[in-house]
């Protein structure tokens, strides 16, 4: 069972568009879908395709539309009603590829949300093999939830607890690498302007260039306690390092339609491969495997492993992390 948190969740409209945008003109669309989604949601729908059990737990009232797409392509979810309505996040995707992206910032979580929510995860990820903490907080939220939740999962389950996965990016995600190792995630999925932001070890634009340089930024992540960081670079693939290796991934080039949802598939993929018994190396190949699947889709769409193509994906080892002492 792998349990995914979202706290943030979203219906994901997506405007395709025939021709580069015209800020200021009046354009048609080619195309608007909409999509229950959300980091943990999209990682829940990924794996529940690829028939690994998942549960996906949320914040979010029966009637909400976001709750009604998750019940329509019966999405195993546990949704606790907040009394507002869930945030709705635009995307105008280009023809080129070029994908605009506006959040909406989401429904305000007061203390008694926030604990009902972490009574949930207590209740659902007992036993599991995986908790996976995705997404954005929304407002009320402290940027120190991740590192309190991680820290409380651990405490309360002992060794029920599930290993830890946390995408998000900011302050939260500073946040709970300065809470200290007890807080230190399992897995964490940063890009390569997240991992520059927290480990201030080179450039987004460096880390893409040099999967060498990720591999000494993500270093620091491993000293601190971290087990593995899997860092994708955008069209430039994946690295993925732990203390006893790190490897480089690419995908050939593919035509982009839509970058929503690629590193929330990266993550699903390489979670799919882990729970194939899969060796490190292979669980990124699989990683990278379906985040290029991911682009090459429209909208937000979430692929399936059939839409995947591993044996197309080279990978190569690098060299050991620095694991020296260092930000964060």
């Amino acid at each position: 069972m792998i349990v995914t948190l979202t706290m943030n969740p979203s219906m994901d409209r997506t405007i395709e568009l025939s021709h580069p945008l015209q800020r200021g003109g009046v354009q048609r669309a080619q195309s608007l879908t909409s999509q229950a989604a959300g980091k943990g949601v999209n990682v829940a729908r990924a794996l529940a395709s690829a028939g690994v059990p998942t549960l996906a737990v949320l914040p979010g009232d029966p009637h909400d539309p976001v709750i009604v797409g998750l019940i329509d392509c019966e999405l195993p979810h546990v949704a606790l009603p907040i009394g507002q309505a869930l945030r709705t996040n635009l995307t105008l995707a280009e023809a080129d590829g070029t994908t605009t992206k506006i959040n909406a910032p989401g429904p305000l979580l007061d203390n008694t949300h926030q604990r009902a929510l972490i009574d949930q995860v207590l209740l659902s990820a007992d036993g599991a093999n995986w908790l996976i903490m995705a997404g954005s907080l929304p407002p009320g939220v402290p940027d120190s939830f991740y590192a309190t939740l991680v820290a409380e999962v651990r405490r309360t389950l002992g060794s029920r607890a599930p290993r830890i996965a946390v995408d998000t990016s900011g302050a939260p995600l500073i946040a709970l690498f300065a809470a200290g190792p007890e807080c230190a995630p399992d897995l964490v999925k940063p890009n390569a302007e997240e991992l520059a932001e927290l480990t201030g070890h080179g450039t987004e634009e460096t880390l893409e260039a040099d999967p060498q340089l990720v591999v000494e930024a993500a270093g620091r992540l491993i000293s601190h306690g971290t087990a593995a960081v899997l860092a994708t670079l955008g069209s430039k693939g994946a690295v993925l390092v732990t203390a006893l290796g790190s490897w480089h991934a690419r995908h050939p080039p593919v035509t982009a339609r839509s970058t929503v949802g690629a590193g929330d598939s990266a993550l699903a993929g390489y979670l799919l491969a882990d729970a194939q018994g899969l060796a490190p190396a292979e669980c990124l190949r699989q990683a990278v495997a379906h985040g290029s699947a991911a682009v090459s889709l429209p909208g937000s769409t979430i692929p399936a492993p059939e839409h995947t193509n591993p044996r197309a994906v080279t990978v190569a080892a690098l060299s050991a992390p620095l694991t020296t002492e260092g930000k964060p």
